[in-house]
């Protein structure tokens, strides 16, 4: 038995979900654009460098959806996932995923589960691993729950689900995790087989100096 997980955002998608909701509900005036569109950019940059204040950030994302019905969330999120996230997804990712079949597959990430679920659904990918938004009478509360899957969150909350599901890291012969971000090294560190995907700087150079493999998802050798 093998474990196989697989962050999202730049590494099995040639962009990042959250960015891309926030553009999508900006280009649909349900947000300002001038108010919106810097602090969307600037969390991205933040997270792309590292330093993402995770809770400032969820404060912001989660308020957003909890500003607006989940009848009319659900609605924007058949349009924004065929608009904004196809056009995302490499057949060298989706290669990738199915390279796995035979393995436990699992999508870890940060971005909330109500973005992901039917991304990870698009890959094949039945067990999900995200930041959950806090539910209450059906509606989204702007709260998290639990733990997000964030950083040393992500650990967590891995070995959380191998728990729930009669699991040990010890009963798999292998394990990877695929990741482009320097914000992954506690759960790549975790695995047996670390794999760098279209690195940021920090975690290239880090790869490079442990010999961990890295690998391109974007049509070319990392």
């Amino acid at each position: 038995m093998q474990l196989a997980l697989f962050d999202l955002d730049n590494t099995l998608l040639a962009g990042d979900s959250d960015y891309e909701w926030g553009q999508f509900l900006i280009d649909k005036g349900v947000l300002d654009r001038s108010s919106h569109e810097d602090k969307n950019k600037a969390f991205y940059k933040a997270y792309n460098e590292g330093n993402l204040d995770i809770n400032n950030f969820l404060s912001y994302q989660l308020g957003n959806l909890a500003a607006h019905s989940r009848r009319q969330l659900d609605e924007w999120l058949r349009e924004f996932i065929p608009q904004k996230i196809y056009p995302l997804i490499n057949p060298i990712a989706r290669d990738l995923v199915n390279s796995h079949s035979k393995d436990i597959r699992v999508m870890v990430t940060a971005t909330n589960s109500f973005i992901t679920r039917p991304i990870a659904r698009e890959f094949g990918i039945d067990n999900l691993i995200a930041t959950d938004p806090e539910v209450v009478r059906g509606e989204f509360s702007g709260l998290v729950r639990g733990t997000p899957a964030f950083r040393e969150g992500k650990v967590e909350r891995v070995e959380a689900w191998m728990r729930e599901n009669n699991y040990d890291l010890s009963n798999f012969k292998a394990s990877w995790f695929y990741s482009d971000s320097v914000n992954d090294l506690p759960l790549l560190s975790f695995v047996t087989h670390p794999v760098a995907v279209d690195p940021d700087n920090n975690l290239r150079e880090h790869a490079s100096i442990h010999g961990w493999k890295i690998i391109s998802l974007r049509g070319h050798q990392s």
